[in-house]
């Protein structure tokens, strides 16, 4: 240093940056030199070298030297870029996000390349697409339906991703997606709108069989059995139509649609229920062995 100035060989001991970075950034003009040596090396004061600490820390940030000139400038403030750098940074993240959450099912799931193009798309959806989407299958499933019960809460609960999805958020819509194209999926959750609550409340009769059965089924305890047909008396009640019962149950214990509840719960931040199909299939295999007559 020499009255008070520095070469860039000093100012790079200085700051650790690299000679070539502090070189360029001063051919770039961001730090011009506040003068020369006897000998034709630039020098720098104490100004440029506040003026360096904030051009790297704007550097760090991401931030392009066009942009950080304009600072140098004063014709837009620190705080302006920030904010946008910011919403910068949260597309950045949630496309990285999206690209993890194919990435893990890829990997999970071992796709063809086909698959693995869909999957791909399906996760750079816009929020208007998913909209799209989620609006088409509710309408087409339940077209004609009046809107109560199940119906209702399946339209409520189909909405697009938050504005920043865990990757947990992410794939779950992904996997959604897939689930509600297919037609099978869609007619069965219709018929399952249309049977209503059947022969007992839906939430007291889940609620029953995962009480009386679950252990049952946990316990090995043959459905054909006596000791079946005494689980089977306990879930179902005397009152009960068993064949209207049975009837109901077969068409709401399907896998794919506990499946599709838990994503919307994962997609709404809901707790995810815990698993009933299993147990609905035993009641199903009694009701069968005992006849649906009491």
């Amino acid at each position: 240093m020499s009255d008070g100035l520095y070469t860039i060989g000093e100012l790079a001991r200085r700051t650790g940056l690299p000679v070539r970075t502090i070189r360029f950034w001063s051919d770039s003009g961001v730090l011009p030199p506040t003068g020369r040596s006897a000998g034709g090396y630039r020098l720098y004061d104490e100004a440029a070298v506040t003026r360096l600490g904030l051009v790297r820390m704007l550097r760090e940030l991401g931030v392009g030297l066009d942009t950080v000139q304009e600072v140098l400038a004063r014709r837009v403030t620190v705080a302006e870029v920030a904010r946008l750098r910011l919403r910068a940074v949260d597309a950045e993240l949630r496309a990285l996000r999206a690209r993890r959450a194919v990435l893990s099912l890829i990997s999970e799931r071992g796709t063809t390349n086909e698959e693995t193009l869909m999957l791909h798309r399906l996760a750079q959806l816009s929020a208007a697409e998913r909209r799209e989407i989620v609006t088409e299958f509710v309408s087409g499933t339940f077209d004609g339906i009046e809107p109560d019960g199940d119906a209702a809460v399946i339209a409520g609960w189909m909405r697009e991703l938050p504005d920043s999805p865990s990757p947990a958020q992410m794939g779950a819509w992904v996997e959604l997606a897939e689930l509600i194209s297919d037609e099978d999926f869609r007619r069965r959750l219709r018929r399952i709108a249309l049977a209503g609550e059947g022969p007992l409340p839906a939430y007291e009769l889940r609620a029953r069989v995962l009480a009386q059965a679950g252990p049952a089924l946990a316990d090995g305890v043959d459905p054909a059995s006596a000791a079946g047909r005494a689980v089977l008396d306990r879930v179902a009640g005397p009152a009960a139509d068993r064949a209207e019962l049975l009837e109901w149950m077969e068409t709401v214990a399907d896998e794919r649609v506990e499946r599709y509840w838990a994503l919307l719960a994962e997609l709404n931040g809901h707790p995810r229920a815990e698993p009933a199909v299993p147990a609905f299939a035993w009641v199903i295999a009694a009701l069968r062995a005992h006849g649906t007559g009491r």
